[in-house]
Protein backbone atom coordinates (compact mmCIF):
# COMPACT_ATOMS: atom_id res chain seq x y z
CA UNK A 1 0.00 0.00 0.00
CA UNK A 2 0.81 3.62 -0.70
CA UNK A 3 0.31 6.40 1.73
CA UNK A 4 -1.92 8.52 1.63
CA UNK A 5 -4.02 5.19 1.73
CA UNK A 6 -7.41 7.25 1.26
CA UNK A 7 -5.39 8.53 -2.49
CA UNK A 8 -3.98 5.89 -3.41
CA UNK A 9 -5.68 2.49 -2.21
CA UNK A 10 -9.42 3.98 -2.15
CA UNK A 11 -10.66 1.00 -3.32
CA UNK A 12 -9.14 -1.38 -0.71
CA UNK A 13 -10.18 0.75 2.41
CA UNK A 14 -12.58 -0.83 4.62
CA UNK A 15 -14.18 0.22 7.62
CA UNK A 16 -14.36 -1.84 11.27
CA UNK A 17 -18.26 -3.30 9.94
CA UNK A 18 -16.42 -4.15 6.55
CA UNK A 19 -17.90 -0.92 4.92
CA UNK A 20 -16.01 0.30 1.76
CA UNK A 21 -14.16 3.36 1.51
CA UNK A 22 -16.25 4.47 -1.69
CA UNK A 23 -19.79 3.11 -0.16
CA UNK A 24 -19.22 5.58 2.94
CA UNK A 25 -20.67 9.03 1.14
CA UNK A 26 -22.81 11.91 1.94
CA UNK A 27 -26.08 10.50 0.24
CA UNK A 28 -25.67 7.00 1.74
CA UNK A 29 -25.47 8.74 5.16
CA UNK A 30 -28.86 10.76 4.70
CA UNK A 31 -30.55 7.82 3.11
CA UNK A 32 -29.63 5.99 6.67
CA UNK A 33 -27.20 3.67 5.26
CA UNK A 34 -24.25 4.42 7.24
CA UNK A 35 -23.97 3.62 10.86
CA UNK A 36 -21.20 5.39 13.64
CA UNK A 37 -19.45 1.89 13.77
CA UNK A 38 -19.25 1.84 9.18
CA UNK A 39 -17.26 5.26 9.97
CA UNK A 40 -14.76 4.04 12.58
CA UNK A 41 -10.91 2.81 11.02
CA UNK A 42 -10.38 -1.08 10.95
CA UNK A 43 -7.46 -2.89 12.02
CA UNK A 44 -6.43 -4.13 9.05
CA UNK A 45 -5.72 -0.36 8.10
CA UNK A 46 -4.22 0.33 10.81
CA UNK A 47 -2.25 -2.64 10.62
CA UNK A 48 -1.24 -1.34 6.59
CA UNK A 49 -0.81 2.37 7.99
CA UNK A 50 1.66 0.72 9.92
CA UNK A 51 3.51 -0.78 7.44
CA UNK A 52 3.51 2.02 5.25
CA UNK A 53 5.38 3.75 8.26
CA UNK A 54 7.76 0.66 8.62
CA UNK A 55 8.64 0.86 5.19
CA UNK A 56 9.62 4.46 5.62
CA UNK A 57 11.98 4.16 8.40
CA UNK A 58 9.86 4.85 11.27
CA UNK A 59 9.14 1.58 13.15
CA UNK A 60 8.14 4.36 16.44
CA UNK A 61 4.76 5.06 14.14
CA UNK A 62 4.47 1.37 13.37
CA UNK A 63 4.05 0.48 17.13
CA UNK A 64 1.58 3.26 17.51
CA UNK A 65 -0.52 2.18 14.65
CA UNK A 66 0.28 -1.73 16.18
CA UNK A 67 -1.56 -0.39 19.65
CA UNK A 68 -3.97 1.45 17.48
CA UNK A 69 -5.23 -1.96 16.15
CA UNK A 70 -5.39 -3.28 19.21
CA UNK A 71 -7.92 -1.11 20.51
CA UNK A 72 -9.97 -0.82 17.77
CA UNK A 73 -12.05 -3.87 19.98
CA UNK A 74 -12.30 -2.46 23.40
CA UNK A 75 -14.97 -0.24 24.19
CA UNK A 76 -14.75 3.70 24.04
CA UNK A 77 -15.67 3.86 27.43
CA UNK A 78 -12.57 1.82 28.67
CA UNK A 79 -10.48 3.85 26.34
CA UNK A 80 -11.76 6.43 27.92
CA UNK A 81 -11.09 5.53 31.56
CA UNK A 82 -7.62 4.18 30.49
CA UNK A 83 -7.08 7.59 29.13
CA UNK A 84 -7.90 9.25 32.35
CA UNK A 85 -6.21 6.61 34.36
CA UNK A 86 -2.56 7.32 32.48
CA UNK A 87 -2.98 11.31 33.53
CA UNK A 88 -0.28 11.83 36.38
CA UNK A 89 -1.72 11.75 40.29
CA UNK A 90 -4.66 10.08 38.70
CA UNK A 91 -3.78 6.16 39.93
CA UNK A 92 -2.22 4.26 42.28
CA UNK A 93 0.21 1.30 40.51
CA UNK A 94 -2.34 -1.03 41.46
CA UNK A 95 -4.95 0.50 39.42
CA UNK A 96 -2.67 0.82 36.15
CA UNK A 97 -1.33 -3.22 36.56
CA UNK A 98 -4.77 -4.27 37.09
CA UNK A 99 -5.64 -1.60 33.51
CA UNK A 100 -2.89 -3.85 32.05
CA UNK A 101 -4.24 -7.08 33.08
CA UNK A 102 -7.92 -5.99 31.60
CA UNK A 103 -6.51 -5.27 28.50
CA UNK A 104 -4.56 -8.63 28.02
CA UNK A 105 -6.85 -10.93 29.61
CA UNK A 106 -10.33 -9.01 28.10
CA UNK A 107 -9.00 -7.70 24.49
CA UNK A 108 -5.88 -9.63 23.53
CA UNK A 109 -4.59 -5.80 23.66
CA UNK A 110 -0.60 -6.89 24.83
CA UNK A 111 1.59 -4.31 23.12
CA UNK A 112 -1.13 -1.74 24.80
CA UNK A 113 -1.27 -3.64 28.17
CA UNK A 114 3.20 -3.54 27.67
CA UNK A 115 2.29 0.61 27.72
CA UNK A 116 0.47 0.83 30.71
CA UNK A 117 2.92 -0.91 32.52
CA UNK A 118 5.75 0.97 31.60
CA UNK A 119 4.02 4.46 32.10
CA UNK A 120 3.49 2.35 35.79
CA UNK A 121 7.11 2.30 36.16
CA UNK A 122 7.30 5.65 34.90
CA UNK A 123 5.15 7.33 37.13
CA UNK A 124 6.62 5.74 40.14
CA UNK A 125 10.29 6.78 39.54
CA UNK A 126 8.88 10.21 38.90
CA UNK A 127 6.69 9.97 42.04
CA UNK A 128 3.41 11.00 40.09
CA UNK A 129 1.11 7.78 41.54
CA UNK A 130 -1.35 8.59 44.08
Amino acid sequence: MQYPLGVHNKDSITSKTGKKLTDITLEEVMKGHVSSDDIKISKEMLKAQGQVAKENGNAPMEKNFERAAELVDVPDDIILKMYDKLRPNRSTKLELVTMAQELIEKYNAKNCAKLVLEAAEVYEKRGILL
